[in-house]
């Protein structure tokens, strides 16, 4: 199998291609408008650039459920330009600088994206160091003139060289592993485009009215799903996010995705989590339950802010978070499954 060989692994690739820094989505935004559209929908976009489909339930006195996944992606971006065009910068969401290594970067700069290399010092010599962004550069081979030309300038951001970012197929050929810079949260995005594609070619319909959401600046405070659901108002908020394994957690790296119990900023409500657990079970997999200290979700952010009185999470189970992530093939098609039989069962 190759990477074009698995639907889910395909339209991520397509996504890849598309940087979405936090703030920056509009490339990855523009192209999922066009590909809602191609299959018949009619997806809204508001100023802050969240990208939705509204669908009407089955029940129409049910409760306005929003499924949402987000666009953006860790970055890094430029606080400062040394004289030789070295670029000093710092994280966009919760990236580390040794998660990148000295890797070569894209700097989307206001008219060109330019390609640098990320500088951490010489090896030789240097003994062993934790690395902080205080110690690393962007070397870019260009003058002052012609950064300023390409738009870059303090405030600008980059993201990994798209054609280092896989994905990547490796392990047991009958199970494989899969591993990208990074699935948070693409493949969120994918499942639940490979959802509306589903209902739309099969001409199925949620039980609930609905709302699929493609967030923007989860990375940074949640951002975009918060203004999304204080105007929408969902009574139900869930986030379709991958599940990070930090030391103690008990999540497998099997084909089960991870549901969401609780994290550092809301408890996940104990109804919806046994009720996705069914759908799991009816779909023939299982979820995996962690709580978390220190990660946040959509979900819990929009909690947090009265946004909707109930929240989930789930999606598949990773390996190096918030870095070149692995996760078992397998999960991503459990995933849209437990979620295609939830959309289509829960609240009829």
């Amino acid at each position: 199998m190759n990477t074009q060989d698995h639907p889910a692994l395909k339209l991520f690739a397509e996504l890849l291609a598309y940087p979405s820094p936090s703030s920056m989505e509009h490339r990855l935004a523009a192209h999922l408008l066009a590909r809602l559209r191609s299959w018949g929908y009619a997806p809204q976009q508001d100023g802050v650039g969240n990208v939705w489909v509204r669908l009407t339930g089955r029940n129409p006195g049910a409760p306005l459920v929003c499924y949402a996944a987000h666009m953006d992606e860790i970055g890094l971006a430029v606080h400062a330009i040394e004289p030789d065009g070295r670029l000093r910068v710092s994280r966009s969401g919760g990236l580390f600088p040794w998660k990148l290594g000295e890797a070569p970067v894209e700097i989307l700069g206001d008219r060109a994206t330019i390609t640098g290399v990320l500088a951490m010092g010489a090896g030789h010599g240097a003994g062993e160091q934790a690395i902080t962004w205080a110690d690393v550069s962007v070397l870019t081979g260009l003058t002052l003139a012609q950064l300023a030309e390409a738009g870059v300038r303090p405030g600008s951001l980059g993201v990994p060289l798209r054609a280092h970012c896989g994905p990547v197929l490796f392990g047991d050929p009958a199970d494989p592993l899969v591993a990208a810079w990074t699935f948070d949260d693409r493949m969120g995005v994918v499942t639940l485009l490979r959802l509306l594609e589903r209902l739309a070619t099969d001409h199925l319909q949620p039980a609930c009215p609905t709302l699929v959401a493609f967030t923007v600046q989860e990375e940074v405070g949640g951002m975009g799903a918060k203004v999304l659901a204080l105007r929408e108002r969902p009574e139900v908020f869930i986030a379709i996010d991958g599940c990070p394994i930090p030391p103690g957690a008990p999540l497998q790296l099997d084909g089960r995705p991870g549901i969401w119990t609780r994290d550092r900023r809301a408890p996940y409500d104990p109804r919806l989590i046994v009720d996705l657990c069914a759908a799991a079970s009816a779909a023939g997999t299982e979820l995996q339950p962690v709580a978390y200290d220190v990660s946040a979700s959509d979900a819990s952010m929009v909690f947090e802010v009265g946004g909707a009185a109930r929240i989930a999470c789930f999606g598949q189970v990773r390996a190096n978070s918030h870095g070149y992530e692995v996760a078992r093939l397998a999960v991503f098609d459990n995933m849209l499954r437990t979620l295609l039989h939830f959309v289509r069962e829960w609240g009829k």
